[in-house]
């Protein structure tokens, strides 16, 4: 996939991220942000001035391990000139991964046909320096069987309103979105929930979470939150779990182009 000159056109890349330090993905004025930082780099290697678009946008504080972004350029350089130079003038906590040419029609955001999020849960009575900032911790005991069978709910076409605000909900208008997984494990205190779908609505992953701990908590019943998704009433999900918790792993696309 490496090697060979552009000739102009646009470029998908892999890109990887702690987002602790950034008001988000999408380019913010006066607060730092993912796409901000790859512009600046972008400017930096090619002397041009080039606009991103990025296929799912992450919150302030949220991670990824596999967003893809992209971008036209005019710049002949290898594709291995935009992984080793945006690298060299990106800051540590951002990296491109891959990069490759689009072609055809490709839309880094319509294009593709599902995102995968994960969702860590440190669940231990005493803090953990080492998981601080890539994990959300629960002290108390979460029963994860009844998560898993919560998360039974979620799997389908659903209206998934009940798991955004009443100001999103008017924001998004279509909460309609089809998830093809949501999975609870368990590895020692480490708790992960894997969601991919089609799409997602602000902050459903982390409003999700939010619910799914209550139910480990036994604060809800696994047919009250099934009941909750039936429901399709903004705001009866959550609390909204923390950023820290949540990741971008992977973003699919049909094709040669997956993301990996």
């Amino acid at each position: 996939m490496f090697g060979g000159r552009t000739e102009g056109g646009k470029i998908a890349l892999v890109v990887e991220y702690d987002g602790t330090a950034y008001h988000g993905s999408q380019l913010q004025k006066n607060a730092p942000t993912i796409q901000g930082e790859i512009e600046k780099a972008l400017k930096k290697l090619t002397g041009n001035r080039i606009r991103i678009k990025s296929a799912s946008r992450t919150d302030a504080g949220v991670h990824a391990r596999g967003q893809v972004v992209s971008f036209r350029t005019d710049a002949a350089l290898p594709l291995k000139a935009f992984v080793d130079g945006l690298n060299h003038y990106l800051p540590g906590d951002i990296a491109v991964k891959e990069a490759c040419r689009a072609n055809g029609p490709f839309d880094v955001r319509r294009g593709a046909v599902s995102r995968e999020y994960r969702y860590c849960i440190f669940n231990n009575p005493t803090r953990s320096p080492l998981q601080r900032g890539f994990s959300s911790r629960v002290g108390g005991a979460l029963d994860t069987e009844a998560m898993g069978r919560a998360c039974r709910a979620l799997v389908g076409r659903h209206d998934f309103a009940s798991f955004v605000s009443s100001a999103e909900t008017a924001r998004t208008k279509r909460t309609v979105r089809n998830v093809f997984k949501a999975e609870i494990t368990r590895q020692g205190d480490m708790i992960t929930f894997d969601m991919a779908a089609d799409s997602f609505l602000p902050h459903q992953v982390r409003n999700t979470v939010g619910a799914l701990i209550r139910v480990g908590q036994g604060r809800m019943t696994v047919d009250e939150f099934s009941g909750m998704v039936e429901a399709r009433t903004p705001g009866l999900a959550g609390p909204t779990a923390p950023a820290e918790g949540l990741c971008l792993m992977r973003v699919n696309y049909p094709g040669s182009f997956n993301g990996d």
